[in-house]
C-alpha cells in the first residue's frame, strides 16, 4: 500500500467516533456545543489565539491552581492548538484543517471568519460535505447581524427578562448563561440534523444560530398567551401565569418548591398540608378557579407551610405524590443523592490543576454513553502534536514559535 499522508485527527469511541470537529468558538455558546459532540466522540481541535487564548482562561476568580473555573467547565475532551490567525502562515494550516473537517463551529461577528479566509463560503468550496455551524447575536441575516452578541442583552431583546424576576421587582437576568447555553445547545441539533442530511445526500450546509432566536424560541407558552390573548406577560417570580399553586414559598426553614399541575394533585395537595376544607371552596375547585383566585389562596398556603421545615414538607407531600422539593444552593444541589446516582458530577485529573470536578453530560446512551477522555487542555498543549501530524516539520514549528505565530 501507497504510505497515508499525515493526518491530525484522532478517533475516539462514541456515538460520534471518526467526527472530525474544528472548533473556532470562544466564550461559552460555541465551547459548549463543541463539548457535547466531543462528549460523544468526536475528534475536536479547538483553535485558540497564540496570546491569551480563549478569553474565559482569564475569567477568574475563582481559580484552581492557576486554570479559570469558567473555562475548565466547558472544554474538556478536545485538544488546544494556539496560533495566531492574522499569521499568513499559520492561517494556511488552520484552512487545511477546515477543509479537513467534517464540522467547524465559529462563533465570531458575522464576516469575520470570511475575513480569516475560514468562512462558510470558501470552506465549502474547498469541503462541500462540510457542516459549518455559525453561532452569532443576532444571526447572518437582518439590520442586526453586524451587532455584537452578549449573552445579557440577548435575554433583554428577547423578552426573557421581562418575564423573569418578581412582579414587584426589576426584571433580571438568569443565574446561568442561558442565552449562551441555549445556541449552544441549538447548535449542537443543528449540526447532528445536518450529518443526518449529508448521510443522506452527501453534502454539507451552513447551521446559522443566534442567541436572540434562542431565547425567542424558548419563549413557547409565553409568546402563545400574548398571541391569543392580547395580553402582555409580565413576571410571575417562581410562580407559573396559568397554573396556581405552582411556585416557591417560604417555610420554617427554607423555601420548598410546589407543582400542583392538576386538579386531581390539588386535592392531595390541600389535605397534606392541613387545607382539607380548601377542597371544597368553589374559589379553589379547578385550576381556572386557582389562577382567577391567586391573591386569596397564596396567602392561605404560606400560613400552613410556615409550620414546618422545608425538607420536612417535601417528604409529607412526596407521601402523597405531591410534586414537591427544596430548593437547593448549588453545593446542595451537586450532593443530592439522585444527582450522584445519576452520575452528574464527574471528575478527571488535569496536568497542572490537579483533580477537576465539573457537570458531567446529561446524556444516557444505553450503547454508547458520553465519556470524559482528557482533561480541558492546556493552552497550546497540543500545537506540535497536531501541526506534526499534518507534516509540519520541527525546524518550522521552531520558526514559527520564535516568531510568537504558535504557542
Amino acid at each position: 500500500q501507497a504510505p497515508q499522508p499525515p493526518t491530525p485527527w484522532l478517533r475516539h469511541e462514541g456515538a460520534l467516533a471518526g467526527l472530525r470537529v474544528l472548533d473556532l468558538s470562544r466564550i461559552m455558546s460555541g465551547p459548549f456545543s463543541t463539548m457535547a459532540l466531543a462528549d460523544l466522540g468526536a475528534d475536536v481541535i479547538k483553535i485558540e489565539n497564540g496570546g491569551t487564548g480563549d478569553d474565559t482562561r482569564a475569567w477568574g476568580p475563582p481559580f484552581q491552581d492557576g486554570e479559570a473555573a469558567y473555562f475548565l467547565s466547558v472544554n474538556r475532551n478536545k485538544r488546544s492548538l494556539a496560533v495566531d490567525l492574522k499569521d499568513p502562515e499559520c492561517r494556511e494550516l488552520v484552512q487545511r484543517l477546515a477543509r479537513s473537517a467534517d464540522v467547524v463551529v465559529e462563533n465570531f461577528r458575522p464576516g469575520t471568519a470570511d475575513r480569516l479566509g475560514l468562512g462558510y463560503e470558501e470552506v465549502s468550496a474547498a469541503n462541500p460535505g462540510v457542516v459549518y455551524a455559525s453561532i452569532s447575536g443576532y444571526g447572518q441575516t437582518g439590520p442586526y447581524r453586524q451587532e455584537p452578541g452578549y449573552d445579557a442583552i440577548a435575554q433583554a431583546l428577547s423578552g426573557i427578562m421581562s418575564v423573569t424576576g418578581e412582579a414587584d421587582g426589576p426584571p433580571v437576568r438568569f443565574g446561568v448563561s442561558g442565552a449562551d447555553l441555549a445556541a449552544g445547545m441549538w447548535a449542537t441539533i443543528g449540526v447532528l440534523a445536518a450529518l443526518r442530511e449529508r448521510d443522506r445526500t452527501g453534502a454539507g450546509q451552513w447551521v446559522d444560530v443566534s442567541l436572540l432566536d434562542g431565547q425567542i424560541a424558548w419563549l413557547t407558552y409565553v409568546a402563545g398567551g400574548w398571541f391569543t390573548s392580547g395580553e402582555v406577560p409580565g413576571r410571575y417570580g417562581s410562580a407559573h401565569p396559568t397554573i396556581v399553586p405552582y411556585q416557591a414559598f417560604p417555610t420554617a426553614e427554607g423555601h420548598l418548591m410546589i407543582a400542583v399541575g392538576n386538579d386531581a394533585l390539588w386535592r392531595r395537595f390541600a389535605p397534606a398540608v392541613g387545607l382539607d376544607s380548601l377542597t371544597e371552596d368553589p374559589r379553589f375547585a379547578t385550576n381556572p378557579d386557582r389562577v382567577r383566585n391567586r391573591d386569596e389562596l397564596l396567602p392561605l398556603i404560606e400560613k400552613a407551610l410556615s409550620a414546618r421545615p422545608a425538607e420536612e414538607w417535601a417528604r409529607v407531600l412526596a407521601d402523597a405524590s405531591v410534586p414537591a422539593g427544596r430548593i437547593n444552593t448549588v453545593d446542595q444541589a451537586l450532593a443530592h443523592p439522585q444527582v450522584r446516582a445519576r452520575g452528574m458530577v464527574t471528575e478527571t485529573r488535569h496536568p497542572t490543576a490537579g483533580d477537576v470536578r465539573m457537570v458531567a453530560s446529561p446524556l444516557k446512551l444505553s450503547a454508547s454513553p458520553p465519556r470524559v477522555r482528557s482533561a480541558p487542555p492546556l493552552h497550546g498543549e497540543h500545537t506540535d502534536g497536531i501541526l506534526e501530524a499534518m507534516g509540519v516539520d520541527g525546524t518550522r514549528i521552531a520558526g514559527l514559535r520564535a516568531r510568537g505565530a504558535v504557542r
